[in-house]
Order: structure tokens, then sequence, then C-alpha cells
């Protein structure tokens, strides 16, 4: 194989390794939440209004999963140097572009109702720790609320139960009264929608790039496969 060949091959190495981190990620923080003995109690309790914590529990699983699929895929068509598999990928990266170009579309058009749904996920996970008192919860909302400079649903650390998950007040006034996370999260989604977009604008980008690489790997397998055999007609 020549030198485009092989630097096609090496960028097919470069995406499926991200993409594997991220399967990896997606799928195992899905399942997490999904059969953690304190969480998936929040599936089954219709108190917790959980629509969209459900709907982001299952979308993390599927998309780990389908990342996952993918990549098995790439890195066996890559290595192996295996056209139908390549072929089965080029197809599969296709469709992950797609459907990254209609979830982009969708959430620029229904940004509202996404920034509602960040908003009820925290509910969901807030309103789970207080009642199970999960470690592994404890610990994303503290980071959640660290990262947001936040205080629970009130802002008000005397009558937060969980002050402990709150972030070191910054002044005298912030023992007081702190943002609160409803509020600061649905602020910060709608603040960065447009990083959001770039990003995704980015990962397309990316995508598109992969999927040139995989047709020329493609093109080149088929022209040493024809070669290979036309040799060994002339032998013959």
């Amino acid at each position: 194989m020549d030198g485009c060949g092989l630097t096609c091959k090496y960028i097919l190495f470069i995406f499926n390794f991200i993409f594997a981190l991220l399967g990896f990620a997606f799928l195992g923080l899905g399942l997490w939440l999904r059969f953690s003995p304190n969480t998936r109690t929040i599936f089954e309790i219709s108190a917790f209004n959980s629509s969209y914590f459900v709907f982001g529990v299952t979308v993390l699983i599927v998309l780990g999963t389908v990342l996952l699929v993918v990549v098995v895929f790439g890195d066996y068509g890559a290595c192996g140097e295996k056209r139908c598999a390549l072929q089965v990928f080029s197809v599969l990266l296709f469709l992950l572009a797609v459907a990254l170009t209609v979830g982009g579309l969708l959430l620029y058009n229904n940004n509202d109702t996404v920034g509602k749904g960040f908003v009820e996920f925290y509910g969901s996970m807030y309103t789970l720790y207080a009642t199970t008192g999960d470690a592994g919860l404890g610990v994303t909302i503290m980071f959640i609320q660290k990262m947001l400079y936040c205080c629970g649903l009130t802002g008000i650390p005397v009558l937060e139960s969980m002050v402990q998950t709150c972030p070191k007040p910054n002044g005298f006034l912030a023992r007081i009264a702190m943002p609160t996370c409803p509020g600061v999260i649905s602020d910060a989604f709608h603040q960065n929608l447009t990083f959001l977009m770039v990003f995704l604008l980015l990962t397309g980008a990316f995508l598109i790039t992969a999927l040139g690489c995989t047709l020329v790997l493609i093109k080149k397998l088929r022209r040493d496969q024809m070669d290979n055999g036309t040799r060994y007609q002339v032998v013959y």
C-alpha cells in the first residue's frame, strides 16, 4: 500500500481510538445510571418526573453501543484490510453524520425544550441523591455545582439539606445566598449553544474525513486485489 493508503489507515486508527474511548465512557455511564441499585429507582418512581432523565440515560446507552459497533468494524477493516468490513464501516459513518446533522438542527430549533431537559435531569439526580444518599450521585452533583458555581435548588446554603455538595462561598454574601443550579444550568446551556453547535460541526467534519479515508482505503484495496489477480493469471 502506498503512502496515501497508509496515511488513511493511520487516520482511521486515531478515529477509532477516540470513538472507542467515547463509546466506553457513554456506555459505562449509561449502564451505571440505569442498573445501579440506587439510581435505577428513578426509572420506577413517576413522582420524580424523570422523563428527560430516562431519555438521557437511554441515549447514552444507545450512543455508546453504536460507537463501539462502529469501532469494531473500523478496526477490523483497517487492520485486516477487509473491504467488506470497511464498506459497512463507511455506511455506519454516513448514518452517524446524517444523525449528527439532524440532531444538531433539532437541538438548535428546540433549544428551550432541551435546556429544560438538562434542568430536569439535574433535578432528578438531586432528588434521588437526597432520597438514597448514593455516593456516586453525590460526587456527580458536587462536580456540577462546583463547575457552575451554584448551590442546590434554592441557592440558600442554610436551607440546603445537602450543603456539603455546594461550592465554597467566595464572599460574605455568598454565605447567605448563591445562584440556584436550575437557573445557572439553563443560562449556561443557552450561552454555550453556539459553542455546542461548533463542536457538532467539527465532529461532523471529523466523520466526513474518516469517511473519505475509508473510501480511499477501499479503492486502494480493490486496486491491489485486481493487480494481484492479474499477476496470478499471468503467472498461471
